[in-house]
């Protein structure tokens, strides 16, 4: 996961929203909803065009943990297929199998299921695969290794899952300690408050 050198609660703090999915940052935001600073509460700078939209990138780089590198990589491919290039690189983001790790619940935070898969907790189709970016195909399936279905802190991610998740593009045995990567998500499936096209622009000028 890309590593930063601001706290987490600030990155959470200026967002508005918490980007980690850690609970704790919930309750950090309810606490308190206004951006970090000491004049946080009284001022509010004006932010330009480039500034939005350059913040809207940041948001999701921090969000996926990438580094500026990985970031213009994952741009670069969603720009060569089909479609629009905003929803190709969110397409590309929630294919990863970090991401669908943490979107299964095996993992409580998607840092998590980075660390979680890098040490080879997970297979894919029955295969060991320790690389986070691995970028999953619609009918891939994801298991919990058999060593690694003990570790409490998949236990406690999975026990969290009231009924099924709500993801019309995974699906997840909870027994069997098993998921289904079936589609390519569609934009209006993601549950993301994310506006990729201010990514687009600044990628443009």
């Amino acid at each position: 996961m890309a590593k930063t050198k601001q706290s987490r609660g600030k990155l959470v703090r200026k967002f508005g929203e918490n980007i980690f999915g850690n609970p704790k940052y919930d309750r950090l935001l309810n606490r308190k909803p206004y951006g970090p600073g000491q004049h946080a509460q009284s001022r509010r700078p004006k932010v330009s065009n480039y500034g939005t939209q350059l913040q809207e990138k940041q948001k999701i780089k921090f969000m996926y943990g990438l580094l500026e590198k990985q970031f213009r990589i994952t741009f670069k491919k969603a720009e060569k297929l089909k479609g629009e290039t905003g929803t190709n690189m969110l397409q590309l983001l929630e294919s990863r199998l970090d991401n669908v790790v943490y979107r299964l619940s095996f993992a409580p935070t998607r840092p998590a299921a980075r660390q979680l898969v890098n040490h080879k907790h997970f297979l894919v189709n029955g295969k060991s695969v320790n690389i986070p970016s691995y970028i999953l195909k619609p009918g891939d399936e994801i298991s919990v290794r058999e060593k690694s279905k003990k570790m409490e802190i998949i236990l406690d991610s999975i026990r969290t899952i009231k009924g099924d998740i709500e993801l019309p593009w995974l699906n997840l045995d909870k027994a069997k300690m098993l998921g289904v990567f079936e589609s390519i998500p569609e934009r209006d499936q993601m549950s993301l408050t994310i506006n990729e096209q201010l990514v687009v622009e600044l990628y443009s000028k």
